[in-house]
């Protein structure tokens, strides 16, 4: 939970609008049923350091990866460990079948939008009156296991 909310502090200066905490470990459940690979803890030496929330939706009629979620702890951050968190979404997304992933991200968010520029995303549009960014990556189709 703190590092939901922390990501949501990053993004938007506060973590007022995060919502109610029992929603969101309901969808956590619900989505670690459906795929219990698109949910991971990153640990380091016994201690959570990170998470990792993937998942497959629809998206204009076509089934795309999500991410929902790529989070550091701030002592982590710039350590080329969000390259690691984005190859495994890579590999995720490539293992159910889409070549295409979205994320969104709060258009203050400079750092994050360079890292997901850096790794091949496009913004495509404003969303929630231009509170978000959302983002687009392709898949190549060069196999990763």
């Amino acid at each position: 939970m703190p590092f939901r909310r922390d990501s949501f502090s990053v993004s938007f200066g506060t973590d007022e609008e995060f919502g109610d905490e029992n929603n969101y470990l309901k969808w956590l459940q619900q989505q670690s049923e459906k795929n219990p690979k698109g949910l991971v803890l990153v640990v380091d030496n016994e201690l959570p350091i990170g998470q990792l929330e993937l998942t497959v939706k629809e998206y204009e009629g076509k089934e795309i990866g999500y991410v929902n979620l790529y989070y550091l702890i701030p002592e982590k951050r710039g350590m080329g460990l969000g390259s690691l968190l984005h190859d495994y979404a890579i590999r995720f997304f490539k293992n159910n079948h889409v070549r295409e992933y979205h994320l969104r991200v709060s258009p203050t968010n400079n750092t994050a939008i360079a890292f997901y520029k850096k790794n091949g995303m496009k913004q495509i549009k404003t969303e929630m009156d231009g509170k978000m960014l959302r983002m687009s990556g392709y898949i190549k189709n060069k196999l990763i296991t």
